[in-house]
């Protein structure tokens, strides 16, 4: 497997990408309580290591505008919008019937600022997707995006709102034909739900299946009606290592760029699939997780990378950081440089971290299974399904603000964050 960005100088995708970096930096300052798994401040760490990577200078920094109601409402129902802009930790206790109708209260805890959150990383999210529509980036990222389990009325798994089907339906307003991929460890049941019927938006899941949250994305679940065989889900075992996850990924998601012929891509690029996560329980290196994205990047189709789990957070900003230098064909020195969260990084301060010597329990007759099921399934699909288009929708109106580099608001107490080996369970 290559492994260095400069790989990325010959061959057919040699050309440099223009990339467009989305970055709140009050974003590291919400909060999901004491002991939650759920970090934010991770997006700060992720930053602070571009900046002192100096990735920021490849790219074009912008602070996206926060989504408005109608922009969320686009998916969210009313009255759940609603619910996220009013309540408050304040008033929660009265609104026990609500949080329990609207799934909020545990997984998904009310904490200072909640709507405004949402509000950060669905706006990066839109914004992004409007910048590959209008030309203006070949490579969009948001970090702080990528909440794949919010349903259109109830929270869920961590997540309030889906800012990945609101940036699916921006893409759907320029492109015939979506494709969402997701490689974090959990199913991405939100999305998945959300177009579950229809050709228009294809969506491949990589996610630990049994006994898992939130228990959905069993092979056999491949879509309905019009939408039948337009939603993959490839079920993976404890352990599965490098080797492994690229013989299911490339197959299956070169057969699906061969058949569908998306106009744009999501890739989802949850971190809790790497090797150590707290949550986790993958065995995958920080460049074998990036290869999904090095692989996508080579078929030059405008490209969104989302966050979306990881809760070790020092390897989810030295993954992030490593796929970031990935999208602009950069290659990152193992060497941490200094800076202000670095003694997170000990006692190696590097960039990468070896894998575990865990049991990978997906032996290859299954994986191999697994790639047949699949392959039959896209073999079934008619290629490129054409749709007939109506009168185009207006791009949604974000202006943008150019970033100079910025450190971030230092309110933050870092020990708030270092509890990472507390216990956390999912309901």
């Amino acid at each position: 497997m290559e492994s260095g960005g400069n790989s990325l100088s010959s061959g057919p995708d040699g050309v440099k990408r223009k990339v467009s970096y989305f970055y709140d930096p009050e974003v590291g300052n919400y909060y999901y309580g004491q002991g939650h798994a759920m970090k934010p401040h991770r997006i700060r760490m992720t930053h602070a290591l571009l900046a002192h990577y100096g990735l920021l200078q490849h790219m074009q920094v912008l602070k996206p505008t926060p989504a408005k109601d109608r922009d969320l409402c686009k998916f969210h129902a009313d009255d759940y919008v609603d619910f996220l802009r009013a309540i408050t930790p304040e008033t929660q206790q009265d609104q026990l019937r609500q949080l329990k109708r609207f799934n909020v209260g545990e997984d998904c805890p009310v904490f200072d600022g909640l709507y405004s959150f949402c509000q950060t990383y669905a706006g990066g999210s839109v914004a992004g997707a409007v910048k590959l529509n209008q030309g203006g980036s070949d490579i969009a990222l948001n970090w702080a995006g990528g909440l794949h389990h919010a349903k259109k009325c109830e929270a869920s798994g961590f997540c309030y709102v889906n800012d990945i089907v609101l940036a699916i339906l921006e893409l759907l307003k320029v492109h015939e034909r979506v494709l969402y991929v997701d490689i974090d460890i959990h199913h991405g049941d939100g999305v998945e739900e959300a177009f579950y019927t229809t050709d228009r938006v294809m969506t491949v899941s990589f996610h630990k299946f049994g006994d898992y949250f939130p228990g959905t994305g069993d092979i056999h679940d491949v879509g309905y009606d019009k939408g039948k065989y337009y939603s993959l889900n490839v079920p993976l075992d404890d352990g599965i290592d490098d080797e492994s996850y690229q013989s299911l990924f490339k197959p299956i998601i070169g057969k699906v760029m061969e058949v569908y012929k998306p106009g744009a891509v999501i890739l989802q690029c949850g971190a809790d699939s790497l090797s150590g996560d707290r949550l986790g329980c993958f065995n995958l290196s920080i460049k074998g997780h990036a290869e999904c994205v090095r692989f996508m990047r080579s078929f030059n189709v405008p490209l969104l990378l989302l966050g979306g789990g990881g809760y070790t957070i020092r390897n989810v900003a030295r993954c992030w950081c490593y796929e970031t230098g990935v999208a602009l064909g950069i290659e990152l020195d193992d060497k941490m440089p200094q800076h202000e969260y670095y003694e997170y990084f000990g006692p190696e301060y590097t960039l990468h971290v070896a894998p575990s010597n865990m049991e990978n329990k997906n032996s290859r007759q299954l994986l191999e299974e697994i790639r047949a099921k699949l392959l039959d399934y896209l073999s079934k699909l008619q290629h490129a399904p054409s749709v007939q288009f109506q009168e185009r929708p207006p791009d949604t109106e974000l202006p943008e603000v150019d970033e100079d580099q910025d450190d971030g608001d230092k309110r933050w107490d870092p020990d708030s964050d270092m509890d990472s080996d507390d216990d956390w369970h999912r309901i």
